[in-house]
C-alpha cells in the first residue's frame, strides 16, 4: 500500500473508532439570593464563645433541601451572624461553594471534603438506596473532619427546616453525655434490628443494651460534644458495629442502627419539638403524615417523601406547604421573552 493511502486509511479508522460516552454531569440547581440577616442589638460580637456551629451535608440530590434548611436557621436566629456552618461534600466542592456563596453572600461557612474511602467496605445495602450513600455516614466522622477548636456541633439533616431560634437547641445541657437528641421511648426498639441480631448466640449483641433503657432517637438532629466524642473514640465504636453488620446482617436502616447500638440509653433527651420527624412518610411509600402532638420548633421530612419533589410533581402533602416558603430554588420561567 502506498504511504499516502496508508496514512489516509489509518486516519479514517481513528475517526470511526467509537469511544465510550462519558456520563453527563447535571448542572447544580440555581437559587435566588437570600436577604442579608444581621445580628440584633442584644447579640455579642462573634467570638469563640458565641459562635454556634452547625454541620450539614451538601450534594446535588439534596442541595435544594440543604439550602432551605440554612435559610430557615438564619431567618429565625436572633444572632444569625454568630452561626457558622460546616458543610461536608464528597465531590463538586468548587461548584457547591460557589452556589452557597452566591445564595448566602454573608454566610459564615466552611466546606470540607468527605473521603468516601473512609466508609469503603463498611456500608451494607438497606431498605432505601438513599440510605446507602457514603455521605449519609459523614455524621460519624465529624470529630475527625472538623478542627479541634470546634468543641460542640449541631448536626442537621438536609430535609428539615427550623421555625425557632437555633440558640435554644445549642444551649442544651448535655450534662455527662456525649450526645443529645429527642428520644422516643414508646417506639418498638426491636424493629430497628433483624431477628439475626436478637437470636445470635454472640453475647456481644445483647450486651450492647445491658443495664440500659434504650430509646429510639433520630440522628437527623443531634447536639454533640466533640471533645467527649474524640476522647471516647466513638467513631471507632460506630465503625466496629458497621463491620459486624457486614458479617452478620443485623440491621437494615443505614447509618441509624450503629448510633442506637452505641448511644441508645445514654442520650441526653431534648424536647420533641426539636425534631418533628417522619414527615416524609416511611422508607418505602413516603405517604403523607401529620405532626406529632405538641409544640414545633423543627420540621423534619425524614422518610422517602421529600417536600420539593412532591411540590414539583403537583401532589404535595398538606405539611409540605410549611416547607415551601424557605425554598429559594430558581424555577424556570413559564414564558420565554422570545
Amino acid at each position: 500500500m502506498p504511504p499516502t493511502l496508508h496514512l489516509l486509511t489509518t486516519a479514517f479508522l481513528l475517526l470511526t473508532v467509537h469511544f465510550p460516552a462519558t456520563k453527563a454531569v447535571a448542572d447544580l440547581p440555581e437559587f435566588r439570593e437570600a436577604p442579608a440577616f444581621r445580628n440584633g442589638k442584644e447579640c455579642v460580637k462573634p467570638n469563640d464563645d458565641s459562635i454556634i456551629h452547625v454541620a450539614m451535608t451538601l450534594d446535588a440530590t439534596y442541595l435544594r433541601g440543604s439550602i432551605a434548611g440554612v435559610f430557615s436557621v438564619l431567618q429565625h436566629a436572633t444572632c444569625p451572624e454568630n452561626v457558622e456552618f460546616h458543610f461536608l461534600a464528597t465531590g463538586r466542592r468548587a461548584e457547591l461553594r460557589r452556589t452557597v456563596a452566591a445564595t448566602f453572600p454573608y454566610l459564615n461557612f466552611r466546606l470540607y471534603h468527605f473521603d468516601t474511602n473512609l466508609v469503603k467496605g463498611k456500608i451494607s445495602s438497606s431498605v432505601r438506596s438513599a440510605l446507602d450513600q457514603p455521605l449519609n455516614y459523614a455524621r460519624i466522622y465529624l470529630a475527625e473532619l472538623l478542627p479541634a477548636a470546634v468543641r460542640r456541633i449541631i448536626y442537621f439533616d438536609s430535609d428539615l427546616i427550623l421555625v425557632d431560634d437555633v440558640v435554644k437547641l445549642w444551649n442544651t445541657d448535655l450534662n455527662s453525655h456525649v450526645l443529645a437528641a429527642p428520644e422516643y421511648c414508646h417506639a418498638n426498639f426491636t424493629y430497628y434490628f433483624t431477628p439475626r441480631f436478637w437470636s445470635n448466640p454472640n453475647p456481644r449483641f445483647p450486651a450492647a443494651f445491658e443495664g440500659k433503657s434504650p430509646c429510639y432517637f433520630n440522628t437527623g438532629v443531634m447536639v454533640i460534644d466533640l471533645d467527649k466524642w474524640r476522647a471516647g473514640r466513638y467513631t471507632e465504636k460506630l465503625e466496629r458495629w458497621m463491620r459486624v453488620q457486614k458479617r452478620y446482617r443485623i440491621y437494615e436502616l443505614g447509618s441509624l442502627p450503629p448510633f442506637l447500638l452505641v448511644f441508645a440509653g445514654n442520650v441526653e433527651g431534648v424536647e420533641h419539638r426539636w425534631n418533628q420527624h417522619g414527615l416524609g412518610g416511611d422508607n418505602v411509600e413516603g405517604l403523607c403524615r401529620d405532626l406529632h402532638p405538641g409544640p414545633v420548633s423543627l420540621l423534619h421530612w425524614s422518610g422517602k417523601g421529600k417536600p420539593w419533589l412532591r411540590l414539583d410533581s403537583g401532589t404535595p402533602c398538606p405539611l409540605d406547604g410549611l416547607w415551601a416558603p424557605y425554598d429559594l430554588f430558581r424555577h424556570a420561567p413559564l414564558f420565554s421573552d422570545s
